[in-house]
């Protein structure tokens, strides 16, 4: 009687601990965090509410995606047959620039920017270029159909016979394409949206987004054809998804600017085949994006002439050298704490500025509220603009105008000292080719700029001396 009873309750308990199928885990959307539970507060990232969801692929699936053989075998680095074309010149030079002198073969770049900035519109001009040299350009768009990529392609005059469209989300289709199509450059447009079908996850959800640019990666690497990936970006302006996303990629392009503006900044902040930092400039017109080749005459264009506040300095982006006016306004203040409120600088470093001027200038800016911007929505984060900062902030301070023939460069330190700055040759030759007669540099900057004509040199060793010159 006793084994009967216990039998129905041990049969229970057998039906209870059946284990699951499908295993799922937890995975945050801003940083890629991974837990087995579900956490209100992200410990990676700090996000809240962040953490999805996901079942996770079987082990064939996984096998399948990943592992894709991209060389069966290492061989010594010397012994490496590399082609003789090793780039693709776009034929676009602000782009062309960016890139590190074009497209290297199996690539994988990253662009991205703020909606509406202009990144499907430069990729479209990108793949034009390409298609009217006789190479077969694919544009994949997860967001637009073809017809409405048709109606923008004409709207940009943009006809040719090798630019192949389709809109498409499923990444092994897209991959199938590129072994049937065969094209030279590929653009994705955008990463958010490719969907796997091994994965349960929706589209643009970190795994999703992870699991296609690795396929897209290795695909690049094993067919040896350049792509580019479109990709949305944060309230903060990231690109959206995980850090692991920009890692994965060889260079990671931003697209700068203001939609209210015409002017588009295209900065290289990855690049491992070029220099980091390189800029384009754009200007945004009604037939698409047109290249600026120099930059430093439309940022001087509308510069106010003998304006207090005003600096022009040169800024180095990459190999290229930029002539940018710094504006200050230095304005009394009732209020017990003064307002700082700075656009395309660096805010903890124009406050410690402030500090050396007021400690070694005697720019008492207790009692004023600071502001400062960069003309042209550029961003200047070089150490050689620090003596323009502090020439500007003096300058609206003791409302007294720099001499508008003046470019002023150097790096401030916390002792009031002025140091040197990199390539200031480079600075003072673009400087005289704009007009400018006299330069304000660091002293022992001084010998290695002394050779070009046409402009003066004063070399300064600390920040009073450059008052006392300018004021």
């Amino acid at each position: 009687m006793e084994s009967r009873r216990l039998l129905p309750a041990f049969c229970f308990c057998r039906c209870v601990f059946v284990k699951k199928n499908t295993k799922t885990i937890f995975t945050c959307q801003s940083c890629g965090y991974q837990s087995p539970k579900w956490l209100g507060k992200c410990p990676e990232c700090g996000a809240w509410e962040s953490l999805i969801e996901e079942a996770q692929p079987n082990a064939a699936a996984r096998a399948a995606s990943r592992f894709l053989s991209v060389q069966s075998a290492p061989i010594p680095i010397d012994q490496v047959v590399c082609d003789t074309e090793e780039r693709i010149m776009t034929g676009i030079n602000e782009f062309d620039r960016v890139l590190g002198g074009g497209l290297v073969k199996g690539s994988l770049a990253l662009i991205g920017g703020d909606p509406g900035i202009g990144k499907s519109t430069l990729m479209l001009q990108v793949l034009h270029r390409l298609a009217i040299q006789n190479r077969r350009v694919l544009y994949v768009s997860g967001e637009e159909s073809v017809r409405q990529l048709s109606m923008r392609g004409k709207r940009l005059s943009m006809q040719s016979s090798h630019f192949l469209v389709i809109s498409e989300i499923d990444i092994d289709v897209i991959l199938s394409l590129l072994e049937s199509v065969k094209p030279d450059v590929v653009v994705i447009d955008s990463i958010q949206t490719m969907f796997n079908s091994d994965l349960s996850a929706a589209p643009g959800s970190v795994s999703q987004v992870r699991e296609a640019t690795l396929r897209l990666m290795l695909a690049a690497k094993k067919t040896g054809i350049p792509m580019f990936l479109v990709g949305h970006v944060t309230k903060e302006g990231a690109i959206a998804g995980p850090r692991l996303l920009e890692h994965m990629v060889d260079t990671v392009l931003y697209f700068e600017g203001d939609r209210n503006h015409l002017f588009r900044i295209l900065r290289a902040v990855k690049n491992r085949f070029g220099s980091t930092n390189e800029i384009g400039v754009f200007e945004m017109r009604d037939r698409g994006l047109e290249e600026v080749s120099n930059p430093s005459a439309i940022f001087l264009a509308e510069r106010p002439v003998h304006a207090p506040g005003s600096v022009v300095t040169a800024s180095m982006e990459g190999t290229r050298t930029i002539l940018i006016e710094i504006q200050a306004l230095a304005s009394s203040t009732s209020l017990g704490t003064p307002r700082r409120t700075i656009l395309g600088l660096d805010s903890n470093r124009v406050a410690l500025l402030a500090a050396v001027a007021e400690k070694k200038a005697g720019i008492h800016l207790m009692g004023h509220d600071l502001f400062m911007n960069v003309a042209g929505g550029v961003r200047a984060d070089e150490p050689a603009v620090d003596l323009g900062i502090v020439c500007a902030i003096a300058s609206s301070f003791l409302d007294r105008p720099v001499d508008d023939s003046t470019v002023v460069v150097g790096e401030v330190g916390l002792t009031g000292e002025v140091r040197a700055v990199g390539q200031v040759d480079a600075r003072v030759s673009e400087s005289c080719k704009l007009g400018f007669t006299r330069c304000v540099m660091p002293s022992s900057n001084f010998k290695r700029a002394a050779g070009i004509p046409g402009i003066e040199l004063i070399g300064v060793q600390s920040l009073t001396e450059a008052m006392e010159i300018l004021f």
